[in-house]
């Protein structure tokens, strides 16, 4: 390579001047984490309190807990699909059998047919019904995510 480069020129991979030194690696520190059950020393926010930085809050709302609380009841299901030619929207009328983090089963009062749907293609739920929102933190069941 040094046939290419006269000393004294410019490096073009480097952007300096002068003779070829050989690259040296940048040096990177890995962030340090607290080891589990650790106690936080002071000035450090335990993880999803209000304040961390860049961390939102831990909360129970996410909508497959919503949907599980109001697991029995009659609701209208509304979903897109992109780019189908068939159909782009279809909506679903049944009764909330279950609901995970990535799906939701509803049971058709009528036929008594079954759907499992997707949550990706979910866009909302309306219900005819006053709807259960206030989850019970003690109980189980509930998806608890990490903060994000």
């Amino acid at each position: 390579m040094s046939q290419y480069y006269q000393q004294g020129t410019q490096n073009p991979y480097y952007g300096g001047a002068g003779p070829m030194q050989p690259a040296v690696a940048p040096q990177f520190q890995y962030p340090q984490f607290p080891q589990a059950g650790a106690v936080p020393q002071s000035g450090m926010t335990p993880t999803g309190a209000p304040g961390s930085m860049g961390m939102l809050p831990i909360e129970q709302s996410y909508i497959e807990n919503i949907l599980r609380l109001n697991k029995g009841k009659l609701a209208t299901v509304y979903a897109t699909f992109e780019n189908n030619s068939q159909w782009n929207a279809k909506t679903w009328v049944g009764i909330i059998e279950a609901a995970g983090r990535d799906h939701l089963i509803l049971s058709d009062p009528e036929t008594g047919q079954r759907l499992l749907l997707p949550m990706v293609y979910l866009d909302f739920v309306t219900f005819n019904e006053e709807i259960e929102y206030q989850p019970s933190f003690s109980t189980g069941g509930l998806t608890t995510q990490p903060p994000r």
